[in-house]
């Protein structure tokens, strides 16, 4: 049987490389990689964004016609992790743009790499996506304007930033916290593993 998509061989190694660094990366949020391992996921975070800054360069963003659904999907999860490579992150960004205005991407993967993308340069963000694990579990990257970040998030089909926390803290293990999440919008979090959620 023909996959519905035009590069199979593009799919399956972003499909590998994004399960690979996912497992690496659930480990350190879960405080169960030892410290010998933990550049080891540095490494492979920025082995999978050279090789999608290949990918992009010889074929454009990876579209769902190029590589299907879960390999476009694990394209921009590893856009999405390529912090090392700011200047890569944001390429990635302004080609994502177009793939969601023809429906290849979502507009919410670009609202997560625009994040990203914001928080790896200056640390403030505009949806609220982005999560740092620090001892009380995780906290909210610092939001510009956060009195209006829920309108924010519903323009482009986010759910309330209070449910998105809750439900992180639920899947990562943490019990909901008794403070509500505005003072945690404001509060700088330590600066160890970053999610989105």
């Amino acid at each position: 049987m023909t996959p519905a998509f035009a590069r199979p061989d593009l799919a399956g190694d972003l499909l590998h490389r994004a399960a690979e660094a996912r497992q690496y990366r659930h480990r350190l949020i879960r405080a169960q990689l030892p410290d010998a391992e933990t550049g080891q996921a540095q490494h492979l975070d920025i082995a999978n964004a050279n090789v999608l800054r290949r990918i992009v360069a010889d074929h454009g963003w990876p579209t769902r016609a190029l590589v299907g659904e879960g390999a476009a999907w694990a394209a921009w999860e590893i856009a999405l992790h390529s912090d090392p490579m700011p200047d890569f992150q944001r390429a990635a960004l302004r080609l994502l743009a177009p793939a969601v205005e023809q429906g290849e991407a979502t507009v919410q993967q670009w609202a997560h790499l625009h994040d990203r993308c914001e928080a790896t340069a200056d640390g403030r963000q505009t949806f609220g996506t982005q999560y740092r694990i620090g001892p009380h579990g995780p906290a909210p990257v610092p939001v510009k304007n956060p009195d209006e970040l829920d309108q924010r998030r519903a323009a482009v089909g986010l759910r309330p930033h209070r449910e998105a926390l809750a439900d992180l803290r639920r899947r990562l293990g943490w019990t909901p916290p008794d403070e509500q999440p505005r003072r945690l919008l404001s509060d700088p979090a330590p600066q160890l593993a970053a999610v989105a959620a």
